[in-house]
């Protein structure tokens, strides 16, 4: 009897469920020696065995990897396993595997399936073999995926805490604060305020023997009787200094959802902040958010600026002041004899010829800073007021109209659910029916299933929109609380120190006649106003939409100029200090307002208008308006936020550049759509103009709407059917797409 070199495959999952027909490498071992005497007798056998590894991945066992590249140089003739599950659980990979040794002149038995390959080559039997296989694994992916989303909606979901927390049950995902090690964390975080960088903070805690965290690990495991897979590392390192200064945990806020796979055994990637699920206020915490704001605001700076000395004088403006004409960072003047002021970097290295010096001083800039930072701590007030009004209305008549809303788009979701799953059979079998006209027939189906694929997701944004509403404004309200804080802080202060400008303003840009301040982002989008700092006191100017053509002035009191004027009569400048008497240090930004773009009108004259993405497709809106005419066989018009930018089916001459309704915006703006019916009656969508609109849907672009399409009544009046809503519907999605 002819002998072969035979190697056999055996395996255990880490899932007791996908092997609950496998619970022994010795059951494996045992049924492949047997068929070997029995089927092979005089041929010799080699056992390969790879324990607490997935069969979806080949990569990851080791056994395998090394018996495969034996096979690969004909060093055996055969493979057995006692059933392709040993061999893999992933059908396209398991598959491919396959082929691979079969090309390499090997030959698979599976005792259990009954399958010699390539000598009984039944290879839709091997295939639905292995789709049977893989079957287990992606079912119990998503449950675990399942339990998993849901946990972390509910903020249950902790595998594991920071250095300075300690589990106290790992079931029930329990945790407290270790105090020891809480005192470490506490140090980290001072010395970091105090200047100190990643590496000498590091070097500080390995001389003091404070214990890291890896050994505070192999501790916890020893304590409990296991044995530790990590290594005790006495030092300290950067790495982890850093970890512990950027991790907003120990502040008492548990983020989840921070990273995610994109397939079975995947790499994990790390999600951005916005999409994390995060809970404030979840856990005791060890640092409090003022510190933890300083020490972020100064781990951004320093990123910037890679000089970490200190200095023989006060420089507490340097990397904040920027020449506004020529854009050079403003160079410091310190001496004895001279009160501390800044120049500007061009003039200070090259003189004249480049730029003029832009004097100004220290003093000088912290009254500017410290008087701007009191109105706009003012402004900030009564928008939190706004916001608190805002959050008790919510709270009053919102939750009973939420749950409405919410059960109705859970309605819409299951019913546009349904309908993709009859969708995908009925195309099966219209399919079989006409092969014939299968590429039209793909086609056709193609389109309806991505109609219905995007109105499932419109309908989960809205519900998302409808449970993150309360949120919003709940974490709009705890930020601008926590800026008044901050501004009280620094006002309160006689002197600013470096850390007070760094943790509010982003940028000062000192011009030859005025200054701007720009602030951090973070409390820019909280104002509506805009600040100007002159000699003779403070104004305050609000930048409306209509900016272009109203100004709205509001001043401050009279004491407050009175200060300032006497501030400027004692701080008069030294012999080089010249201040030229028309300077002014102002802020000029405009806040949540639409981006403008310069126009004429007929007659020559500049205008102003916001900007429109659907705007710059104006012309191919008028033609695409023109064939859904001709289609729909009813008039169209297409606006962007604020005009009708294309009709068809009417004058067009009447109705282009009319603005669009109140009731219009509004829809647009909470996203909604409108059709007529019985009970519903038609909408006025353009200002002065007598045909109403019968079917209305925004266009999204973006994630926001950019205008809309409007289906308008006939002169019959008539009600539209289901074939001219489904035409206004698509006409909308595909202008969005056009605008990608």
């Amino acid at each position: 009897m002819e002998k072969f070199a035979i190697c056999g495959y055996t395996r255990i999952s880490v899932d007791l469920f996908e092997d609950r027909d496998n619970t022994s490498i010795e059951n494996q071992k045992a049924i492949i020696e047997e068929f070997v005497k029995n089927k092979f007798p005089n041929s010799k056998l080699d056992l390969y065995v790879d324990r607490d590894r997935s069969g979806y991945t080949f990569e990851q066992r080791e056994e395998y990897q090394k018996m495969r590249s034996l096979m690969l140089s004909h060093q055996y003739d055969i493979l057995i396993v006692k059933d392709f599950s040993r061999f893999s659980r992933r059908n396209s990979r398991g598959l491919c595997e396959l082929e691979d040794l079969r090309d390499a002149g090997m030959r698979i038995i599976s005792i259990v399936d009954n399958i010699d390959f390539p000598n009984d080559d039944d290879w839709l039997k091997i295939q639905f073999q292995f789709l049977i296989n893989e079957m287990p694994v992606t079912d119990t992916s998503k449950k675990i995926k399942a339990v998993i989303n849901r946990r972390q909606k509910d903020g249950k979901w902790i595998c594991n805490v920071p250095f300075g927390y300690e589990m106290v049950n790992y079931k029930q995902m329990t945790f407290k604060v270790d105090e020891p090690n809480a005192l470490t964390v506490k140090k980290i975080f001072e010395l970091y305020c105090n200047g100190w960088g990643y590496k000498k903070i590091a070097e500080y805690l390995t001389e003091q023997r404070f214990p890291t965290p890896s050994m505070v690990k192999k501790e916890r495991y020893e304590s409990e009787g296991e044995k530790s897979k990590y290594e005790a590392n006495p030092i300290w390192n950067t790495a982890s200094v850093r970890t512990i200064l950027s991790n907003d945990f120990y502040t008492g806020v548990l983020r989840q959802r921070k990273y995610t796979r994109t397939k079975i055994n995947g790499k994990e990637v790390k999600l951005d902040d916005e999409n994390n699920i995060v809970f404030e206020e979840h856990h005791e915490a060890i640092i409090d958010k003022q510190t933890f704001s300083n020490v972020k605001t100064l781990m951004s700076k320093r990123s910037t600026n890679h000089y970490h000395g200190v200095g023989k004088y006060s420089t507490k403006y340097t990397g904040l002041l920027v020449c506004g004409d020529c854009g050079s960072p403003m160079f410091s003047r310190s001496t004895p004899r001279m009160a501390p002021s800044y120049i500007c970097g061009n003039y200070h290295k090259h003189g004249k010829k480049y730029c003029t010096s832009h004097h100004t001083r220290v003093d000088m800039m912290d009254s500017i800073v410290k008087t701007y930072l009191a109105k706009v701590r003012c402004e900030i007030v009564k928008n939190v007021n706004v916001i608190g009004s805002a959050l008790e209305s919510e709270n009053q008549n919102s939750p009973q109209k939420r749950k409405s809303a919410i059960d109705l788009l859970n309605e819409k979701i299951e019913k546009a659910q349904k309908e993709l799953q009859i969708t995908k059979r009925q195309r099966i079998r219209d399919i079989i029916r006409n092969p014939e006209n299968e590429e039209l027939l793909e086609e056709t189906y193609n389109s309806l299933e991505n109609e219905l694929c995007g109105k499932i997701e419109g309908y989960k944004a809205q519900l998302l929109m409808c449970n993150d509403k309360t949120d919003n404004i709940k974490s709009l309200k705890s930020n601008s609380d926590y800026i008044i804080e901050t501004f009280d802080t620094i006002l309160q202060k006689d002197e600013l120190t470096e850390l007070d400008l760094k943790n509010v303003v982003d940028k000062i840009y000192v011009y030859e006649n005025h200054i701007e301040i720009k602030l951090d982002a973070d409390i820019e989008s909280l104002l509506i106003n805009d600040y100007q700092v002159t000699k003779k006191g403070i104004e305050i100017e609000r930048i409306t939409e209509d900016y272009f053509k109203e100004e709205i002035i509001l001043k401050i009191t009279h004491q407050a100029q009175k200060q300032l004027d006497v501030f400027l009569a004692l701080n008069k400048p030294l012999a080089d200090d010249v201040v030229k008497t028309e300077k002014i240090y102002s802020r000029n930004a405009i806040n949540n307002g639409d981006p403008l773009e310069i126009y004429t009108d007929a007659e020559g004259e500049v205008i102003f208008k916001k900007y429109s993405p659907i705007g710059e497709l104006s012309s191919f809106a008028s033609q695409y308006a023109e064939v859904l005419h001709k289609n729909g066989g009813l008039p169209i018009a297409i606006m962007d936020n604020d005009h009708v930018i294309a009709a068809s089916g009417i004058s067009k001459r009447e109705v282009l550049e009319r603005r669009v309704t109140k009731s219009l915006e509004e829809l647009m703006e909470n996203r909604q759509i409108h059709i007529k019916t019985d009970t519903v009656p038609s909408m006025n969508a353009i200002e002065g103009y007598d045909r109403k609109a019968e079917v209305v849907y925004p266009i999204m672009y973006g994630g926001d709407v950019s205008g809309a399409i409007a289906l308008l009544e006939d002169e019959n009046h008539t009600m539209p059917t289901e074939s001219d809503i489904k035409l206004v519907q698509v006409a909308a999605a595909f202008l969005g797409k056009q605008m990608e």
